[in-house]
């Protein structure tokens, strides 16, 4: 598993939330066990108590979302500093599951997690994954989406760092509000030029008499 796969669980978790919308998912043990994905035994220890728990993750790693957001780099890695300090994880060298042509593993990195809850776990898993990207991509490439009123969060990847919304559907949200206020302006702009040679013919027609 590439240790890139795991900044996602920091995605997952942020936007379980909407602030704007006034929406948030995380209100059972059903929901913090979807968010561990096809990690069926990680999800299998969620109990109630974590629902609290991850939201007050959740929080936290918003917050540093924000922070890159405001391009306060140095808030955004304390901040997740913090995250990583409170809940580590053991790096290990794993074959599991992936095997090349000849049946031997595909060895790769994968995160192994030590918690005395679900929370942990997860958090453990979501900070280690962000900080990776961070590292890898720059601190710049933890966005917050720019289509009002969504503030969810995403990881951008583009070759020239030019993602600004969490999906296409806000992209296409925000190019049609930028299109509808550019014809206001237009037709604006072609009013109050009419109104000005209407004034301008008033004015020289009355000079003429």
């Amino acid at each position: 598993m590439e240790l890139a796969y795991y900044s996602d669980y920091a995605v997952r978790l942020v936007n379980s939330e909407e602030p704007a919308r006034g929406k948030d998912i995380l209100t059972t043990v059903e929901a913090v066990r979807d968010l561990f994905g096809d990690n069926a035994s990680a999800a299998r220890r969620a109990t109630d108590a974590d629902v609290t728990r991850f939201r007050s993750v959740r929080a936290r790693l918003r917050g540093v979302f924000e922070a890159a957001d405001k391009g306060d780099e140095t808030l955004a890695v304390d901040l997740l500093n913090s995250l990583l300090l409170e809940f580590p994880v053991s790096p290990q060298i794993s074959g599991h599951d992936h095997r090349d042509e000849d049946g031997r593993p595909l060895w790769h990195m994968h995160l192994a997690d030590h918690p005395s809850n679900a929370t942990a776990g997860y958090a453990a898993i979501a900070a280690m994954g962000l900080a990776f990207h961070l590292t890898e991509y720059g601190v710049d490439r933890l966005g917050l989406c720019q289509a009002p009123p969504c503030r969810n969060v995403y990881l951008d990847t583009s070759t020239n760092r030019s993602r600004r919304y969490c999906s296409d559907r806000c992209a296409t949200r925000a190019n049609v509000a930028a299109y509808r206020a550019r014809k206001r302006l237009e037709a604006d702009r072609s009013g109050n030029s009419g109104l000005a040679a209407e004034s301008a013919q008033r004015t020289s027609a009355s000079g003429e008499r």
